[in-house]
């Protein structure tokens, strides 16, 4: 079995293209540490799930990928995918290249290189839940494993709109200058959620489930979330104005989303969304990354993947 060496997951597409530009200094940083590396660089979306399913499949039990949250969320897939042992053997890490980076933050991962390889070379690992979204997507079920945070109804509309703008926006406020961009756009969908006893049937500005805090690239959108907790935190914002939307704005970074009239915040180990009206979908988004549209199921997987973090201080 291949202990010691890293099977390095490299997206080159990372963070608009920043990993291709940085990665011959990372990789000289990497091998300077002494860190031992089989590169595989993915190709196209989804190549990175590939990647690290064939490589566990192999005998690989140390993933190293290196991207944003995008190339994160495949790598994480690949791991549950997997059936050859069960997801805590393998050992995972993330070297941040993105734009967002928001899962790094609520795992204290750090985003400066000469930081990052002191963590890793320490070699502390934690271990969080995973979650699942279960929907269809031309007429087929789909499973979709995620480490982080899944939006629908705006939020989902706004990665939409990124995805089909990738050439266009980049950059640390690509998401706020998206969410401005939709908000003349949408409609609010008429939406009915069942979440352990809690049922609502509303017009939903946004529903969060979350395992780590932050989306969005900072925000706090589900604040209450604790990675390994069981539970996932789900956060509803009902029917907002759009000029509400944006004098609400400092709620979305500050961590006190709770405090908004229109918001109410739970916490649940499954989550049921669905759309009461065809002409009305409500999409969603997992990690960053749209997806489809509801109906949507929401189940976790607790203490299921090991991640390499910084030591508890």
């Amino acid at each position: 079995m291949k202990e010691k060496t890293w099977f390095t997951i490299v997206n080159p597409a990372g963070g608009y293209g920043t990993v291709k530009k940085r990665w011959p200094q990372l990789e000289e940083q990497l091998r300077n540490a002494g860190v031992q590396m089989e590169l595989a660089f993915t190709q196209s979306r989804g190549h990175a799930t590939i990647l690290a399913r064939e490589a566990i499949e192999s005998g690989h039990r140390h993933i190293l990928a290196v991207g944003g949250d995008g190339t994160n969320n495949e790598a994480i897939n690949g791991i549950l995918q997997q059936k050859t042992v069960p997801p805590t053997d393998v050992c995972y890490a993330l070297l941040p290249v993105g734009t967002g980076n928001d899962w790094i933050r609520t795992m204290g991962i750090p985003l400066q290189m000469d930081s990052w390889l002191e963590m890793f070379e320490q070699g502390h690992t934690t271990i969080q839940d995973i979650g699942i979204a279960e929907y269809t997507r031309e007429g087929a079920p789909v499973k979709r494993f995620f480490a982080n945070v899944a939006g629908m109804s705006f939020d989902a509309y706004v990665a939409k709109f990124m995805d089909e703008n990738r050439g266009y926006i980049g950059g640390r406020f690509a998401y706020l200058f998206a969410l401005v961009r939709c908000l003349a756009k949408f409609k609010l969908p008429l939406t009915r959620i069942h979440a352990n006893g809690y049922v609502l049937e509303d017009h939903c500005y946004t529903i969060n489930a979350g395992i780590c805090r932050y989306s969005g690239g900072g925000m706090q959108l589900v604040p209450h979330a604790i990675p390994d907790d069981g539970l996932f935190a789900l956060t509803v914002a009902k029917k907002v104005s759009k000029l509400g939307v944006l004098l609400a704005t400092p709620y979305f970074y500050n961590g006190k989303i709770d405090r908004h009239p229109k918001i109410e915040t739970h916490s649940a180990r499954t989550i049921r969304v669905e759309a009461m009206k065809e002409d009305h979908p409500v999409g969603l988004e997992v990690d960053g990354e749209f997806l489809g549209y509801a109906p949507v199921s929401f189940s976790l997987i607790e203490k299921a993947l090991q991640v390499v973090a910084p030591s508890p201080r």
